[in-house]
């Protein structure tokens, strides 16, 4: 299982990276191989804004549908395009290509209520 010791997790299996104010977020390497074949995935735009813990998009799978939850908030300035010809970047890089969006952070005090990977370990082993 591949947690990067640099990125900030949330119990919803979500990672965030953060580079000056931008944070990506994306799907962890346990929540990818706990989803079936990934079908479609559905983001935000471009600018619009978003608020932790309330949902920003969907990932369908074979099987079904789960809603994505904002681990951070702020305003959406790119979105992962290259998911829309094929989601199962999302399985097989996680941490690279796999990312769904980079948001300007409105509060990056909220960055303190994510875990880290130690924390995160723990999450998905207990």
């Amino acid at each position: 299982m591949n947690i990067p010791a640099d990125l900030k997790y949330s119990e919803d299996h979500e990672w965030v990276g953060v580079e000056g104010n931008i944070a990506t977020i994306g799907v962890s390497d346990h929540a990818g191989e706990e989803l079936s074949d990934v079908t479609f995935v559905e983001l935000p735009s471009e600018g619009d804004e978003l608020t932790v813990g309330e949902a920003f998009g969907v990932i369908e799978t074979v099987k079904a549908a789960a809603d994505l939850f904002a681990p951070i908030s702020g305003k959406v300035v790119e979105v992962n395009t290259a998911l829309e010809d094929d989601p199962e970047i999302i399985k097989n890089d996680p941490y690279g290509a796999g990312w769904f969006v980079k948001v300007e952070m409105s509060d990056p005090s909220e960055l303190d209520k994510l875990m880290d990977a130690q924390a995160y370990k723990e999450l998905i082993a207990g």
